[in-house]
């Protein structure tokens, strides 16, 4: 291979990329032919635990191992079978974009080049497709745990001042600041309180509804109590899709009460708030256009490649607030490659940032956001026809209503929690689909979450005949 870092010389390495670029593209169009998941065996994970490589290997040698060791463990979100979790599958378009980015290797943390202007197209995009404003901010980050702990952030400034960044939480407002979301939030929520210095102790987790929306009269009563108790409410959260069930709140009903109580007004979206891609669930996201922040992911619904979340602020201004810093290092000249009139690290806790906007960019550009809608409209269709034929094996059961593309159902028997888990476990290790579990109301769920663009109707046929010639065999066998 010779000494030299840059591989532009060594022999045979175009030709060793074309072979691991059609080694991709095998397995993708084989994925059916493929297990969803298989178990790590104990020798490949041992092989993991190996001493620094300080002699260099051939290119060839190298994929061969991760064709062997990785590829075929991996964690099973391209399949069709896939429904474990809220996990887009990608897309070879944007497969080949994350290629291009890589070898442009572009730092996207700042400064005047092309990376930064594609970036801005994107957030245009974005405005559009909520409806907010020119002056609103939008930045990619690595998912919606990031972008929700910015919509925190943001929140906090609004109501504490810029000089919170330098007194930081003081002792006559500690305890004070409240938040509000419903109890069916996503972890990241009361850790973005966390991290914010807040506590979690400050976010009230109101009650849900039937439909596992906020219960918007809870809501109403516990504002006026932590009002008349002298506390501060400065931020509550929206729901569009709730990670268990997919459930999306009143987020014009919230809206309302945000403007009336003075509270910012986030919206976790991390998959549901692309649904303003498809006509029947923007009717139902009505209200999301009025928020103050929004926090998705383009790697959920979206289906572009890991990772790329993204968080949307109406007062562009005010976050910029909560992250720019003025330090030598980072001055802005008029001319010249430190030109530029917006630079990312501006408006996030990132500096050093790559070309995340390429993946989406392209993804939007090949795919157009017509056919990512259909995608997510075919998706919840699915799901609908996953619930109907739950209800029609009586041997099942539906857990909650089935209202995006996430269902919640259990065997029936005697002992469903331990059967049901065994019955998750099983199908994983069988390798057809991939189902996970969850709880609703305490009892424990198999939870179906159908992301996959490739899934179809035979899969969720497989997964409902799955799980009850399993439930079967466990109940008559005496294992539960």
């Amino acid at each position: 291979m010779g000494e030299s870092l840059d591989p532009s010389d060594w022999p045979g390495l175009r030709a060793q990329g074309h072979r691991m670029l059609d080694d991709l593209f095998d397995h993708l169009q084989g994925l059916r032919d493929q297990p969803v998941w298989r178990p790590i065996p104990k020798a490949i994970r041992a092989m993991r635990r190996t001493p620094l490589p300080t002699a260099p290997q051939a290119l060839g040698v190298v994929h061969q191992s991760f064709l062997d060791e990785v590829l075929a463990y991996a964690g099973g979100n391209l399949h069709p079978g896939f429904m474990g979790w809220v996990q887009g599958a990608g897309t070879p378009v944007g497969m080949l974009a994350d290629m291009l980015a890589a070898g442009l290797n572009a730092n996207c943390g700042g400064r005047d080049h092309m990376p930064i202007a594609v970036e801005q197209e994107l957030a245009g995009w974005v405005r559009q497709m909520f409806g907010f404003p020119d002056e609103a901010a939008g930045l990619l980050v690595t998912g919606a745990s990031m972008a929700n702990f910015i919509g925190v952030l943001a929140a906090r400034q609004r109501a504490l001042g810029p000089a919170v960044r330098a007194r930081g939480i003081t002792a006559d407002v500690a305890g004070k600041l409240t938040a509000y979301v419903s109890a069916g939030a996503h972890n990241c929520v009361p850790r973005a309180m966390e991290m914010a210095g807040l506590g979690r102790g400050a976010l009230r987790l109101i009650p849900v509804d039937a439909l596992h929306r906020i219960d918007v009269r809870a809501l109403r009563e516990r504002l006026a109590d932590d009002r008349a108790a002298g506390l501060t409410p400065f931020l509550l959260v929206g729901n569009a899709g709730t990670v268990d069930v997919g459930a999306i709140d009143d987020l014009a009903g919230l809206a309302d009460i945000a403007a009336v109580e003075g509270l910012w007004l986030h919206i976790d979206g991390a998959y549901g708030a692309l649904g303003v891609l498809t006509p029947d669930l923007a009717l139902r996201l009505a209200g999301i256009e009025r928020a103050d922040s929004i926090a998705f992911d383009f790697h959920k619904w979206g289906q572009v490649p890991y990772d790329a979340g993204y968080v949307l602020v109406r007062d562009g201004g005010l976050q910029r607030d909560v992250f720019a810093a003025s330090v030598d290092y980072l001055r802005r000249e008029d001319r010249g490659l430190a030109a530029g009139d917006w630079w990312p690290c501006d408006y996030g806790p990132d500096l050093s940032r790559g070309f995340r906007a390429l993946k989406v960019w392209f993804t939007f550009k090949v795919l157009g956001a017509d056919a990512i809608g259909a995608s997510i409209a075919r998706s919840c269709a699915l799901g609908q026809e996953l619930g109907r034929l739950i209800k029609s094996d009586e041997a099942l059961e539906l857990m909650a209503p089935v209202q995006l593309n996430i269902v919640c159902f259990r065997y029936r028997c005697a002992d469903p929690d331990r059967v049901n888990t065994a019955i998750v476990a099983d199908l994983q290790e069988a390798g057809r689909v991939a189902p996970s579990l969850t709880r609703i109301g305490g009892q424990v769920a198999i939870r179906a979450a159908l992301f996959n663009h490739r899934t179809d109707l035979s899969d969720i046929e497989a997964l409902v005949q799955s799980s009850v010639a399993r439930g079967d065999a466990i109940v008559g066998s005496g294992a539960a």
